[in-house]
């Protein structure tokens, strides 16, 4: 597209677009909306680009923590041929190099973590015009699905077609990660985008605060496995909560409430804190929200070249001289503009923040819980009818700040109370949560995306519900659910709760993980749960333990280990494999992987437990390890030197990888899923299908991991053979044989089926 006010820059492949439409009902699209959907799906992030005033710009990182803005300009557009090729909706990519660097970004872990490689300036990112021209092809390819597939009605998520609904709101998702990566650019590298529509700034006195009242309800959470819209698995499946009788307030804490809470010297008090707020708060140094803007030259959280910037500047060209000298002390940044302060608006802040606010308040006082949030919605639910959903109703936008109805938060009176008495309980910005982020019992995960939720399941990740002014499709809808670090930044608020009886459980769900995720919660929780991502159950040392003792140790799994050695030996010569290139996925402690390097000349451990990964980093650099049963994967690194010892019946045992194994052959990677950068590889060993939670996202890529000719070995102790393999794996493989082995697990003897695979001809 020619460069014209709208795209300055010449990035739009399409039209430019800063309005979104409501999302199609699966049960009666036809393929002309869903083409439409779509279009406006993939202009709608492009245009949030426009906001960007130079090419240059897309290369800074706006937050330490994150990716340059060029990673995710290009980012959905790979995750759209990712999904459509596992759902063989294509069968060829556009530009596989791009696929890969573009399919994932940074998992930020910790509030304090060194900036990753990529952001430093090391990492060479493609330039703007490869990935325009990218997301140019990816687009006719998307246009061509639409127009050629079969639309056969209802769309569910056993539908192929899943895959392209999936690639929509993972886009629409985008929205709200770009905007608030722009939002913490420096302001001159910044633009106001055409049609950029400013919410109003005051619409009066909101008036007070009241606490509105709650009685004891029952409330159903989740979503009905047929009801005719796109969904995210943690929505699934429904469930039935009693909810005990609570209040909270009418409104979302406004600017001008938490102005009190920053002008009482809230951020300079350890004790309003918890432990991890306050180490956050120290290190960031943080005296007021991170999109207040003052003049004081506060610390800033950019990455790389942007590292010094800060927002908090004095700058007398910004300055009203009409507007008093209190009213200037703070101004706020919207995502493309420095705007005097709307004391009116909801303020955004992250969990640490809202928690410290909540104890200023009062001991008793504190944030909604996901079901206190369901208690006070309206709308009653009805399977099957979209019409009980906000982001489908016609008068969305006389009644909440969703969907692009502005571009930035309104005043939170601006728009009615629901019939309950609460204002904005879906829009304006999202809501904080008490709750940890976790799966509903009887969760499933989707093959197309198996981690897309389940790595959030770890106590660390706080649920945030209600949508933004940003929030379209599915994060606009009564059924999202989504989630944070306590520590990120998002168009993100609260509002404050209170039980009625102080005494009573607070009715929060709470993750309960190893030693390592500790919770501050002053109340008394109705639940402490499990994690539902099954593989945190294996990230503990008593696992480790087992793992080393079975893998390394003489008896019958060491014989098998060897076995299993001697059998891909054998199936080498058989089949003239080249031994250059071997995967071995899900390698627990790394025995295979190492055992593999006596004749690979390169060998790739994965995990999905980090304490294994660590495991096997420390076996691979010291040939040994050692440490105490209680501390095996969690201790400092001056425990982890020389052997690997522990209990087996009050015996100490120790572990060792053999001399003749050259280790510097192994790479080890932490993987929750198999990415594109697992690729061309002679020999794939797919291992513990027991330990995923879900078989076919591990198995469906196998085809496009291994080269042509080379083998795949699929060890199985549920006695999985071909015949149930090959619906999982699919048609791009073919089963050459299938051998049996023995091994223990523990004292009970187990028979191991292992089953040899190569690609199938085209």
């Amino acid at each position: 597209m020619a460069q014209n006010e709208e795209d300055p820059l010449g990035i739009l492949t399409g039209p430019y677009a800063l309005s979104s439409m409501t999302p199609p009902d699966l049960s009666s699209c036809s393929k002309e909306d869903v083409l439409e959907y779509f279009e406006n799906t993939y202009s709608l992030n492009e245009s949030i680009f426009t906001i960007l005033k130079s090419e240059d710009a897309f290369y800074k990182s706006p937050d330490r923590l994150r990716l340059p803005l060029i990673f995710y300009f290009g980012h959905t557009a790979s995750v759209y041929i990712n999904k459509l090729i596992l759902s063989n909706l294509i069968t060829e990519r556009v530009n596989f190099q791009l696929e890969t660097i573009l399919e994932t970004g940074v998992d930020e872990m910790n509030w304090d973590d060194t900036e990753h490689y990529r952001m430093g300036g090391s990492y060479k990112w493609p330039a703007l015009s490869e990935v325009v021209e990218f997301r140019r092809q990816v687009r006719a390819v998307i246009r061509n699905v639409i127009k050629n597939a079969d639309f056969d009605l209802p769309i569910t998520m056993d539908s192929p077609l899943w895959a392209l609904f999936m690639g929509f709101d993972h886009e629409r998702i985008h929205l709200e990660t770009s905007s608030v990566l722009i939002r913490q650019l420096p302001l001159e590298m910044v633009r106001v985008p055409v049609n950029w529509r400013r919410g109003p700034t005051e619409n009066g006195k909101a008036g007070l605060n009241e606490m509105v009242s709650v009685c004891t309800t029952d409330v159903q959470m989740g979503k009905p496995l047929d009801f005719p819209s796109y969904g995210w698995d943690n929505e699934y499946p429904e469930i039935n909560i009693s909810v005990p009788a609570f209040a909270a307030s009418k409104y979302l804490i406004t600017n001008a409430e938490f102005l009190e809470f920053v002008n009482d010297a809230g951020y300079q008090n350890e004790s309003l804190w918890t432990t991890e707020g306050w180490q956050w708060r120290t290190f960031r140094e943080a005296v007021h929200p991170t999109f207040w803007v003052c003049t004081n030259g506060c610390k800033s959280g950019c990455g790389g070249l942007l590292s010094s910037y800060s927002h908090c500047r004095v700058d007398v060209s910004q300055r009203d001289n009409n507007l008093s000298e209190e009213v200037q002390t703070y101004r706020l940044r919207t995502v493309c503009e420095l705007v005097v302060m709307p004391w009116t608006w909801p303020v955004e802040v992250n969990h640490h923040e809202a928690r410290a606010y909540c104890r200023w308040k009062g001991k008793a006082v504190r944030l909604l819980t996901e079901g206190e949030h369901n208690a006070i919605r309206d709308l009653q639910l009805r399977r099957k009818d979209t019409s009980c959903d906000p982001v489908f109703r016609k008068e969305l936008h006389q009644r909440s700040n969703l969907n692009l109805a502005f571009c930035t938060s309104t005043p939170v009176n601006h728009y009615p109370a629901n019939t309950k008495g609460f204002h904005d309980v879906f829009g304006n910005v999202w809501e904080w949560m008490e709750d940890h982020f976790n799966g509903f019992p009887g969760m499933k995960t989707t093959f197309l995306y198996d981690d897309f939720s389940t790595e959030c399941f770890d106590g660390k990740h706080n649920i945030i519900l209600g949508g933004s002014w940003i929030s379209t499709g599915d994060e606009a809808s009564r059924f999202a659910r989504y989630s944070f670090r306590r520590h990120f930044f998002q168009h993100a608020g609260f509002r404050i709760a209170q039980s009625k009886d102080i005494s009573s459980r607070v009715p929060v769900r709470l993750v309960h993980r190893s030693q390592d995720v500790k919770y501050e919660f002053p109340f008394q929780a109705a639940d402490i749960l499990k994690s539902t991502n099954i593989q945190f159950e294996d990230d503990q040392p008593g696992n480790i333990l087992n793992e080393l003792q079975s893998q390394y140790l003489p008896g019958v799994d060491r014989i098998y280990y060897l076995k299993l050695q001697e059998m891909i030996q054998q199936l080498i010569k058989q089949y003239n494999t080249p031994a250059l290139r071997a995967l071995d996925l899900n390698c627990a402690c790394g025995c295979m992987t190492f055992q593999l390097c006596q004749f690979f000349r390169e060998v790739v451990g994965t995990d999905f437990c980090a304490s294994f990964v660590n495991t096997c980093q420390v076996l691979q650099e010291y040939g040994r390890r050692k440490s105490k049963s209680t501390s095996l994967g969690n201790g400092d690194a001056d425990e982890l030197l020389t052997t690997v010892t522990g209990s087996n019946n009050n015996e100490e045992f120790q572990v060792e990888v053999s001399s003749d194994i050259d280790r510097r052959r192994a790479l080890f990677k932490q993987l929750s899923w198999v990415p594109n950068e697992l690729c061309d590889f002679d020999l794939v060993l797919v291992q513990s299908l027991h330990r995923v939670n879900n078989m076919k996202a591990w198995l469906a890529r196998l085809w496009e991991v291994s080269k042509p000719g080379g083998l795949v070995l699929i060890t199985s102790t549920q006695g999985l053979g071909r015949k149930q393999l090959q619906p999982l794996i699919g048609n791009r493989m073919r089963c050459l044989q299938t051998e049996q082995l023995k091994a223990s697990y523990g004292e009970q003897e187990k028979t191991v089926t292992v089953t040899v695979w190569t690609r199938a001809a085209s």
